[in-house]
């Protein structure tokens, strides 16, 4: 059976200070310039799993001259140096997260909401892949959250 709990509530990912964003790019390899560090910091903050056209029309009244293309080009920085994953649930619709470890996505089918859920796949056997080594995985699942149930 799937454990599963919003990563959320648990606070695995917190909110990082500018400093502490321009140390964990240059730790990762990544010199920290100011379109990069504003774009970490707003998937750091803000967990809504945005595309890279929502991470540009966030930005673009503070950063005057951020263009998409530098949007584009930061995140497959990100994705080249491991600090951000891809989330694919649509197939026109490439998503962001900052939250690097093994987790789920729930996507709701009613507000276009995506939520995080951790589960442990050390607790599930699969027959298939019995000798296999995992190294990473994802899972994404589509409905309806609870707030539009409640609705």
């Amino acid at each position: 059976m799937i454990k599963y709990a919003e990563i959320e509530s648990e606070n695995i990912m917190k909110i990082m200070s500018i400093p502490e964003i321009k140390k964990y790019l240059s730790t990762n390899g990544i010199k920290p310039s100011l379109p990069r560090i504003k774009i970490f910091e707003y998937l750091n903050n803000y967990k809504s799993h945005p595309t890279a056209d929502e991470i540009y029309n966030a930005l673009i009244d503070d950063l005057i001259t951020l263009s998409k293309t530098t949007v584009y080009n930061t995140m497959d920085l990100f994705l080249k140096h491991n600090i951000v994953i891809q989330i694919l649930i649509e197939e026109n619709e490439i998503r962001y997260d900052s939250l690097t470890s093994n987790h789920g996505h729930f996507k709701c089918i009613k507000c276009n909401k995506v939520y995080d859920f951790k589960y442990d796949l050390a607790d599930i056997s699969i027959k298939e892949l019995e000798g296999f080594s995992l190294i990473e995985y994802h899972t994404y699942i589509k409905g309806i959250c609870k707030s539009c149930n409640e609705k």
